[in-house]
């Protein structure tokens, strides 16, 4: 005999942005089972805290160090950020900001989704743009250090 007086909330997957995104308790799966399977938290883990915050530091750091580059003769070769730039430097930073942070945060929502039909997690992806942030600042380091007059 069913005894519950409410519908029963696990009959449907938890939603990305559901009521208890900001104040959940729900750090991963309960059960070995649902490690199989696509799933959603609502707590994050420090490294991931961390990750988070490194890939948005580099992320502001290539903006500056790309308006320095600028200044001196450099040339934006990213067209999306390129037009952004005509607008000046407040629409470059803006649009910088506004785009990594928001990919980010589709990021963390969807990071334990498993990509292109493989047993890879959307998480992986994290370490991928940290690579490519930290590999672009490190170059245009080189630049202002080595090429710039």
């Amino acid at each position: 005999m069913e005894r519950r007086q409410l519908a029963d909330r696990r009959s449907r997957p938890t939603p990305p942005l559901g009521k208890f995104w900001l104040r959940g308790r729900r750090r991963g799966p309960r059960r070995v089972a649902e490690k199989q399977t696509n799933y959603f938290v609502d707590r994050y883990s420090p490294a991931t805290l961390f990750i988070v915050l490194t890939i948005v530091a580099l992320s502001i750091l290539d903006a500056f160090f790309t308006l320095y580059l600028i200044e001196h003769g450099a040339a934006e070769i990213n067209p999306v950020m390129a037009h952004f730039l005509e607008l000046g430097p407040a629409a470059f930073l803006a649009a910088k900001y506004m785009l990594t942070i928001s990919s980010v945060i589709l990021l963390l929502i969807y990071k334990n989704v498993f990509i292109f039909r493989s047993r890879l997690r959307a998480s992986v992806l994290f370490a991928v743009f940290m690579g490519i942030f930290l590999a672009v600042v490190l170059w245009e380091i080189y630049l202002i250090l080595f090429v710039v007059d």
